[in-house]
């Protein structure tokens, strides 16, 4: 695979990136989004984290099922653009 393939499309981050991050000692993918921010784009991952753990597992010889897929975090409460600009203050507690 050519090394400017682009990996994480939302970030524009490429398999030389991602290889160079590995290389680098990030060797799990919660450390390589802290890193270079894949998986945190519209998609969470869903494109670039299998893609991710399969450069992993090439370069560390880790098999790819012993791999930790990383943590999700979904936003808890959705908040419309508008109440943020509009400085609303709601109880989202309930």
């Amino acid at each position: 695979m050519d090394p400017k393939t682009i990996i994480c499309r939302c970030s524009d981050i490429t398999l030389e990136e991602v290889r160079q991050a590995i290389s680098d000692g990030y060797t799990t993918f919660d450390e390589i989004k802290r890193v270079l921010r894949t998986g945190m784009g519209s998609c969470q991952g869903r494109t670039c984290m299998p893609l991710i753990l399969r450069e992993i597992s090439v370069m560390t010889g880790i098999p790819q099922e012993d791999l930790n897929p990383g943590r999700k975090r979904p936003p808890v409460n959705a908040v419309s653009l508008g109440a943020i600009a509009e400085g609303e203050d709601h109880d989202y507690e309930s």
